[in-house]
């Protein structure tokens, strides 16, 4: 059988309710891999957490981390990053928020946050990474991949509208979740390092499947040639997406199931 790529996104995708990978799914990536296949993880979350991940998976995947600010292969070794100039980080922790919102700065090493914020710790149970609370006034030796704000979707809105009047030609803003904004560099998203990945393992991208739930995930799943998004994907992003798959729910093992069926493992 010829070489595929399988990217998929983690939280709602691949990991079940509880923000961990499930047998079935562990046990259907480490099959694919020994077969030959590439697997990718691709999210928003930061390299250092997805790598923890991969580390239980005991696979050598390639990880797309910060909504592809960084690319890196199955050997540790980074084969690409973008990051947000520091001037844009600082005009972006400067600009007002409510006080609810929390603050986060994804740098090359660390996860900054502006003040304690411990119902974001289950998401993390799996691969042990957390947050660091900052103050977020001595920036200018960070190298920031990903600014994020957390917090409820109508306080989220204004303030989205504000960075596309300011700074929407500098910057790549989407949501990998409704109380999740997602700060980039301009061009960086998951389907730009998708491509790097592809055109360094010479794999065409009919050859790719990429599974996806959120806004954070259409140009990726737009990219590959085989694009599934699971059930419990936002409304929006299903129709956006005509030709992508719908498949079961990320608590279902919908991706293990849909990656079972193509490579027929049952």
């Amino acid at each position: 059988m010829s070489q595929y790529l399988i990217a998929s996104d983690l939280d709602n995708t691949l990991l079940n309710a509880e923000h961990r990978v499930d047998a079935l799914t562990r046990d259907t990536l480490r099959t694919l891999s020994a077969q030959g296949q590439v697997i990718v993880l691709a999210s928003g979350r930061h390299y250092h957490d997805i790598a923890a991940i991969r580390r239980q998976l005991e696979i050598p995947a390639w990880i797309i981390s910060s909504n592809g600010a960084h690319l890196h292969d199955s050997e540790d070794r980074l084969v690409n990053e973008t990051l947000v100039p520091t001037a844009l980080v600082q005009a972006l922790v400067d600009m007002p928020r409510p006080p609810t919102v929390r603050l986060n700065l994804y740098t090359q090493d660390r996860w900054l946050i502006d003040a304690e914020a411990p119902e974001l710790l289950p998401l993390h149970a799996m691969s042990g990474f957390t947050y660091q609370v900052d103050d977020m006034q001595h920036l200018e030796h960070e190298h920031v991949g990903k600014v994020l704000y957390i917090g409820e979707p109508a306080l989220l809105e204004p303030l989205e509208r504000i960075l596309r009047e300011r700074h929407g030609e500098m910057l790549h803003i989407t949501y990998s979740a409704a109380n999740s904004l997602e700060i980039m560099y301009r061009g960086v998203n998951k389907a730009t390092a998708l491509s790097r990945a592809l055109k360094a393992l010479d794999i065409p991208v009919e050859r790719a499947l990429a599974f996806g739930d959120n806004f954070n995930d259409i140009e990726m799943l737009t990219l590959a040639g085989n694009a599934y998004v699971v059930s419990n994907a936002h409304p929006e992003v299903i129709d956006q997406l005509p030709r992508a798959r719908t498949i079961g729910a990320h608590h279902e093992s919908a991706v293990a199931r849909a990656l079972r069926q193509f490579f027929v493992l049952d």
